[in-house]
């Protein structure tokens, strides 16, 4: 058997505790998660905890980027799947508003992250999301669809107004219903970029 190398066990160590951790955050919610029952069952301890992630606070925050992430891959293919670069925006908002039904984010990424991180939650969790979306304004406006305004400060704003949405989504006790009500209106804002020969 070959030993592993430290730089190894490390990462897989970091691996087993994110992976515990979302099993657990997205069944039982943050507050309610035990960082002992959950590192035993990976057969780990607390203080893995505080060594790779500080506290769980921190941990919440690598298993929200983590999510993050992914979420971004799948809005790109949202994107990249679509007729013409401005179709592949207006329907990556319109799915990101869709991911509000999804348990796992609901409860991870809409609930708890926002009481828990608070401001930090956007600065840090959003961070991706944020860099594609100003890319891809940027080239927007390269292409002569859009307006020419500051990238990264429509970003900002569009990806505010999509995660209240999102948030408001998920909250909400028939969150399908809310999602059916919502679609329409980032669909109005978002073509109001559009220049006057494109409209």
């Amino acid at each position: 058997m070959i030993k592993k190398t430290r730089a190894e066990m490390i990462i897989e160590t970091r691996a087993k505790l994110l992976s515990a951790a979302r099993e657990a955050f997205g069944t039982v919610g943050y507050v309610n998660t035990s960082m002992d029952d959950f590192t035993a069952s990976v057969g780990l301890t607390r203080g893995a905890i505080y060594h790779h992630f500080g506290d769980k606070k921190g941990l919440l925050e690598a298993v929200v980027k983590e999510i993050d992430m992914e979420m971004d891959n799948k809005l790109g293919k949202v994107s990249d799947e679509a007729e013409g670069k401005w179709e592949g925006f207006v329907g990556r908002c319109r799915a990101y508003l869709t991911m509000a039904l999804n348990p796992e984010i609901q409860r991870i990424v809409l609930r708890d992250a926002p009481a828990v991180l608070g401001t930090s939650y956007y600065q840090s969790s959003q961070s991706q999301c944020l860099v594609t979306m100003a890319e891809m304004l940027q080239q927007l406006m390269k292409d002569g669809i859009i307006e020419k305004t500051d990238c990264e400060a429509l970003a900002r704003f569009i990806n505010g107004g999509l995660v209240d949405l999102a948030c408001w989504i998920a909250n909400s006790e028939d969150a399908e219903a809310q999602l059916s009500k919502t679609l329409h209106s980032p669909s109005l804002i978002l073509n109001g970029l559009l220049l006057e020969k494109n409209a």
